[in-house]
């Protein structure tokens, strides 16, 4: 956004909507901001009018019955926990920055945490959608309830769209119960590769944690982390199972603690170098970990070892980090995965685009966007399609 940029923060789904529709008559270019957590994604341009959801906040309704909630797209995510716990509910999703950002911006990153093998991920949870579309409409997919059959799934769609179809103004999400007990361990390894084994061996395994990470910095042990949430009985069998995966494998049980402090939370710190994301077929992952390690500028990986996303932190000389990027996304696509630079410094970014190769199915994505937004001017840059 340049320093003349218009701003504005629309009061409801209807101004939202004139908002976009004199933009598109007037060809100017719309950024669009919730809790500014996802602004390193993508290309960012220079637009016209930075567009604040902000104001769209609120819950509209909750059926806990139903295990429903609907709420405006600019509500913080961290509210929207507050108000469910209160009714004894939880959103089950935890992706990166939860404190700041907001249920629409969420939705429109498709932004996973590490409990996506367990409870899905946003295109699961997500029932419906009110979206302002560039025409100055507003669209209605899906519905209210869990059990809808409401026309074309455009939820699907919008879900990692990251603004370049419309503004999401209002969602409905499944919620579930609270759990009513919760627990999580830290193990250290000697290798990567027994680590990825235990964590394999519990994602196969009947217990079901909630979360399995492995990560490793330079100059330090691989970790696995696990996490397991539910009934007092299903999260001890969970734990124990971890525990016990943990001595077969000649692993150190570091720490227990009721709530799992968090791995290295690379995409809020990396701001220097680059951090490449990269989703691997399961059977992968210990290799790429082991090309990642092996990289001159090597810094941090930090791998779901149940959804086979990595992270990996890349810092030092310049040069140096733009070849070991190349070799990164080379070996992913080597092992049948993709990838793609998520944040970079801002010095680096001539030279790394967010998205080094073409994604497949581009000329579709192409067609979508234009029948969306045939004047092109939301979030110029942010997806791979421009």
């Amino acid at each position: 956004m340049t320093a003349t940029a218009t701003r504005a923060s629309p009061a409801d789904e209807a101004e939202c909507a004139s908002l976009l529709a004199d933009a598109s008559r007037e060809r100017r270019t719309v950024r669009i901001a919730g809790g500014m957590t996802k602004s390193y994604l993508g290309e960012l341009r220079a637009t016209d009018l930075e567009l604040r959801t902000t104001r769209l906040a609120g819950i509209v309704d909750h059926v806990p019955a139903d295990l429903t909630v609907t709420v405006a797209a600019g509500t913080r995510l961290a509210d929207l926990a507050a108000t469910l716990a209160n009714a004894g509910q939880f959103l089950p999703l935890d992706p990166p920055h939860a404190e700041e950002a907001t249920v629409g911006g969420v939705i429109a990153a498709s932004s996973n945490g590490f409990w996506c093998a367990r409870y899905g991920g946003v295109r699961d949870l997500l029932i419906g959608t009110r979206t302002a579309l560039a025409d100055g409409t507003v669209v209605r997919s899906g519905g209210r309830v869990v059990k809808n059959v409401a026309g074309y799934d455009l939820n699907k769609l919008l879900a990692g769209s990251l603004g370049t179809l419309g503004v999401i103004v209002e969602a409905t999400l499944k919620v579930l119960p609270l759990p009513v007990a919760g627990a999580g361990l830290v193990a250290s390894f000697g290798t990567g590769a027994v680590a990825f084994l235990a964590a394999n061996a519990l994602l196969r395994g009947a217990s079901r944690p909630e979360a399995l990470v492995v990560d490793h910095a330079a100059g330090d042990v691989w970790r696995l982390l696990v996490t397991a949430r539910g009934e007092k009985g299903v999260v001890t069998r969970a734990i124990n199972d971890a525990e016990r995966e943990i001595e077969i494998r000649g692993g150190r049980l570091e720490s227990r603690a009721p709530e799992l402090a968090e791995p290295r939370e690379l995409p809020s710190r990396a701001t220097d170098g680059a951090l490449v994301r990269v989703a691997l077929p399961l059977a992968a992952q210990t290799a790429f970990a082991y090309s990642a390690m092996r990289a001159e500028t090597f810094s941090v990986i930090v791998a779901d070892a149940a959804t086979a996303v990595h992270r990996v932190h890349l810092r030092g000389e310049d040069d140096a980090v733009v070849s070991d990027v190349e070799a990164l996304l080379a070996a992913a696509r080597v092992v049948g995965g993709s990838g793609r630079i998520e944040r970079r410094a801002h010095h680096l970014v001539a030279r790394l685009p967010a998205w080094p190769n073409r994604p497949g199915g581009e000329a579709i994505m192409g067609r979508i966007k234009a029948a969306f937004d045939p004047a092109g001017v939301l979030e110029p840059g942010r997806s791979a399609i421009g």
